[in-house]
């Protein structure tokens, strides 16, 4: 996996330092990193609302003149780029807690410290590469359907006379078609957050609103059915869900 690391410092030799520490990082890790640089913060915000490509990191200094760097990430935050981790830097640590609304990752110090600045790039590589599991890859309609498993409600068994083991993967924005062993699927997604409730349909406890009897109330409005010998073990498995967190 590539990273694409984008460094906004107004400062030409602040941004080879960083360049520098990020290279000698990937020839020690094999880590590749695709890097951009920009000399100010507007000019990084317009890359976004350009719809140009994304970035995994955003290395922003936060003294800088024009908008700040943390003006900068609301700015980001604003167009609802929220998967971006952020990193700041600063000489001043008294921009620690202005920084918090936007959803800091980690917070580096000048001078920077080659090997705070390592295990931090090395902690947030660790955590893309786990967010990268938490995707579901489907075939729907001929191509291939990349869903996170935070946006599916629900898979459920659809009886047809044409397609054998149809399946609807349902998540918040539309239904997809495709085909599978529910079973299977059930299996791979257990450590997820998801729980065969019948045998025909798998949830999300995420999108679980509320039980009423044999049914579940689902986040999209669908009441799915619990079978009737899975009633108990559902609601156990939602109440730990809830008390042990959504990790």
């Amino acid at each position: 996996m590539t990273y694409r690391v984008a460094i906004c410092d107004d400062e030409q030799q602040q941004r080879e330092l960083v360049q520098h520490m990020l290279m000698t990082l990937s020839m020690k890790t094999s880590i590749d990193f695709e890097i951009e640089y920009f000399e100010a913060g507007e000019s990084l915000v317009s890359h976004y609302q350009n719809g140009q490509e994304p970035f995994h990191i955003l290395i922003l200094d936060i003294e800088m003149n024009g908008i700040n760097g943390i003006q900068t990430a609301q700015r980001i935050r604003d167009l609802k780029h929220l998967d971006e981790q952020i990193v700041f830097l600063t000489s001043y640590p008294d921009y620690m807690i202005e920084s918090f609304d936007v959803v800091t990752f980690q917070y580096l110090l000048k001078p920077i410290a080659v090997d705070v600045f390592e295990e931090k790039m090395l902690k947030l590589c660790q955590y893309f590469q786990a967010l990268d599991k938490r995707i579901l890859i489907i075939k729907s309609d001929y191509e291939e359907v990349v869903l996170k498993h935070d946006d599916i409600i629900s898979i459920e068994v659809v009886k047809s006379l044409t397609i054998k083991n149809k399946l609807h993967v349902v998540t918040s924005e539309q239904t997809h078609t495709t085909k599978g062993i529910i079973s299977n699927y059930a299996t791979a997604l257990k450590s997820y957050h998801f729980l065969q409730i019948h045998r025909s349909i798998i949830i999300n406890l995420l999108h679980v609103k509320k039980f009423a009897g044999g049914m579940v109330l689902m986040s999209n409005g669908e009441e799915l059915p619990i079978g009737r010998s899975k009633v108990k073990e559902v609601k156990d498995a939602y109440t730990k869900f809830m008390i042990t967190g959504m990790n």
